[in-house]
């Protein structure tokens, strides 16, 4: 992670976004096992269970993190409008896990809850999928660019920005 102060090129950043995704997703996928009926099941399918789902994590990651560049993002990224790149990463994370754990967990039955996830009051999704795509992009964020995500812009790149006229 680079020190207050300095910035780090979208290059990096990207970089530093992949790995921390797929190291952040694939332990939140550990750690939520249990919360599956597949935590009942061979260690075998468990293990291709957290990769299958880790690899499909870091695929909506990236997905997410290029619909969100090409949308909102700026010229000068990540040095400048990270904020508007961080909340579409929410928006569009949340967004798919819903539909997602709908779509798996009442249509199509690929998964099923066990009765220790709790779920989310009318609609029934897992809270555990859901506060994955909040905290884990905001973690991602702040490993990739070296500060939250709702922090002001360093002041060294501050300074360098041309004053409106």
């Amino acid at each position: 992670m680079p020190e207050r102060g300095t910035s780090v090129d979208w290059t990096m950043a990207l970089r530093r976004y992949l790995a921390a995704s797929a190291i952040l997703h694939l332990v939140w996928e550990v750690l939520q096992l249990p919360l599956y009926t597949i935590w009942a099941e061979p260690l075998s399918k468990q293990v291709f269970a957290v990769l299958h789902c880790t690899i499909g994590d870091l695929m909506i990651a990236g997905l997410a993190l290029l619909v969100a560049l090409a949308l909102v993002g700026r010229a000068q990224w990540p040095q400048n409008g990270v904020r508007a790149v961080w909340l579409l990463l929410l928006i569009f994370g949340v967004g798919y896990t819903l539909y997602s754990e709908w779509l798996n967990v009442n249509v199509r039955g690929s998964w099923v809850y066990s009765s220790w996830m709790p779920t989310l009051p009318l609609i029934g999704t897992g809270l555990a999928p859901v506060l994955q795509w909040l905290v884990v992009p905001t973690l991602v964020q702040r490993a990739a660019i070296g500060r939250w995500p709702w922090s002001a812009q360093t002041s060294q790149f501050r300074a360098q920005q041309p004053r409106d006229a």
